[in-house]
């Protein structure tokens, strides 16, 4: 779990990760851009196969948006491209989030997004000039929070939505519904999941943790060490009767993961990701 800096892209992180843990295989789960900060989940050596199980959590945001002002990128990094003169008060402004900003809504991808479109991502094709089509995306927001600043025309936001929600778009689109324009400044990742900034580490200090706390949001499964040597085979079981629809971390007696399962038609689960060899 890393704190991530700001100036860095997460591929930067993963290969100062690389260099300093001398191990090649490392991942990342869900990217932050270069100027925001905060949790990045970083696999190491075969947890990077569970990375997939993370990259969908929710995610929590802070940042500031500033009204009146719209840049090529959405966000402070990129070129001003038009200015407004705005007058809003905070009532307004959580009004029009409260009617438009939360809960379930489509938002058009960002051009400066990573977002795949003809085998192109979206902001490679950006730096050429180009700009393309892009169809809405369902997203979820389950919350929206917004406080003024001592600047009549900033405001603090805190956010927790659905994987996939982009905050620079958030605070574009609220420009527009009060009759201007804005862009996003400060973003921080607060969490994903249940990881937090709390638990993030900075680059200087980092912290290998167990293959379980990867998955520690999955419901466990505790089996017996001869079910375990069936694991390690690749073996198909039985669906676990607490009902749920998965995926289940299989873990021993110890606790320690011995694979991720998922469900396999109605009454059986088979291995998604398996850590241990038969």
């Amino acid at each position: 779990m890393v704190d991530k800096p700001a100036g860095m892209t997460s591929h930067d992180v993963v290969a100062v990760c690389r260099r300093q843990l001398g191990e090649r295989r490392v991942g990342h789960a869900g990217t932050l851009d270069p100027d925001a900060t905060g949790v990045l989940l970083v696999g190491v050596g075969s947890v990077t196969r569970l990375m997939r199980f993370l990259s969908g959590a929710d995610k929590s945001y802070e940042g500031e948006v500033v009204l009146g002002v719209e840049t090529a990128t959405l966000d402070a990094a990129g070129a001003v491209t038009a200015v407004h003169d705005m007058a809003v008060s905070v009532d307004q402004v959580r009004r029009v989030v409260d009617d438009h900003l939360v809960g379930a809504i489509d938002q058009v991808p960002p051009m400066v997004s990573a977002l795949k479109v003809g085998g192109r991502r979206l902001h490679e094709l950006a730096r050429e000039g180009v700009e393309v089509d892009r169809a809405p995306r369902p997203v979820v927001v389950h919350r929206f929070a917004v406080e003024p600043t001592g600047d009549p025309l900033v405001y603090r936001i805190a956010v927790d939505c659905s994987s996939g929600t982009y905050i620079r778009s958030l605070a574009a689109d609220l420009g527009h519904l009060l009759g201007g324009g804005a862009h996003l400044r400060r973003l921080r990742r607060t969490a994903v999941g249940t990881f937090t900034t709390a638990e993030a580490r900075p680059l200087d200090a980092l912290e290998l943790l167990a293959p379980r706390t990867a998955v520690r949001d999955l419901p466990a499964v505790t089996v017996d060490a001869a079910t375990a040597a069936r694991i390690g085979h690749g073996a198909v079981l039985e669906r676990p009767a607490d009902g749920g629809a998965g995926p289940w971390a299989m873990v021993d007696a110890d606790g320690e993961l011995l694979a991720v399962y998922e469900a396999h038609g109605t009454a059986a689960v088979k291995p998604a990701v398996v850590l241990t060899a038969g």
